[in-house]
């Protein structure tokens, strides 16, 4: 082999390894989303909202709370709670980070205080902060 030819599949294989090394460093690693499944996820919890219908409002509540750490999780967000995984991705992804977390908060009062009834314009302006983070993460 001539020994230029191996100088240089030599640095091709150093290069790789040092993009490698700072992709991983970086953590800020590319994903793909099934943009159509997430759409059509998200789509349904929209059309599931219904004003007059106040079951509707938690559901769509705690179905884009969801969707939303799911995403998280594919990307690879580590945390044990969707709350830690906010804490972890925080500003540097989410345009609305304060809406999405009141919206997180509404869905914890809908699951831990019997009682809360959230009302409609509540969990519209939920499925919104949903929506943009989703469209923040390039999910949708």
């Amino acid at each position: 082999m001539d020994g230029s030819l191996l100088v240089f599949l030599l640095a091709i294989v150093v290069v790789g390894v040092l993009v490698f090394l700072a992709v991983s460093m970086t953590g800020r690693r590319s994903h793909s989303f099934d943009k159509e499944d997430y759409q059509i996820d998200f789509l349904r919890i929209e059309q599931s909202l219904e004003k007059g219908n106040e079951s509707s409002y938690s559901m769509a509540i705690i179905e884009g709370d969801k969707i939303l750490d799911r995403a998280m999780l594919e990307m690879g967000v580590q945390g044990r709670t969707m709350g830690d995984r906010l804490k972890k991705i925080g500003k540097a992804r989410f345009s609305q980070l304060n809406s999405v977390w009141h919206a997180h908060k509404l869905r914890n009062q809908i699951a831990h205080e019997h009682d809360f009834k959230p009302e409609y314009r509540q969990a519209l302006h939920a499925l919104e902060a949903y929506k943009q983070a989703l469209k923040d993460l390039g999910a949708i």
